[in-house]
């Protein structure tokens, strides 16, 4: 089972991964932004199609943002309960994290059984 250190190790590798992801998805963005203004300074659109098209990749363009900065928020919380001593016990019942969930999935923050209980009632 992997030790607190390697599980800090592990969450402060993804919180740069995502922060990366994040810098990469809003550069990349940037001109699709400046040619939709600029389309819409002219007064001019494109087909409809092209319109729609457009929207449908704005949309999952901001779906993947959310996503990434709900993931960036997890990881963050979860370093912020290393700190406080905090980490590895469920924020429902108080009981320890099985270390193999842990390892899985270092930003949890529900035991398995909690989870479970909490899915079920969906």
């Amino acid at each position: 089972m992997a030790t607190q250190q390697e599980l800090k190790a592990k969450l402060e590798s993804e919180r740069q991964r995502l922060q990366t992801e994040l810098r990469d998805l809003a550069a990349e963005e940037e001109p699709t932004r400046d040619a939709r203004l600029a389309r819409e300074q002219t007064g001019y659109g494109n087909h409809m199609a092209d319109d729609a098209t457009q929207t449908f990749e704005d949309e999952k363009q901001l779906a993947i943002e959310q996503h990434l900065r709900g993931m960036l928020d997890e990881v963050e919380r979860a370093l912020h309960r290393m700190a406080e001593g905090t980490y590895g016990r469920c924020e429902n019942c108080g009981q320890e994290i099985d270390p193999a969930r842990l390892e899985a999935l270092p930003w949890t923050t529900l035991c398995l059984r909690c989870k479970t209980v909490l899915e079920s009632r969906r």
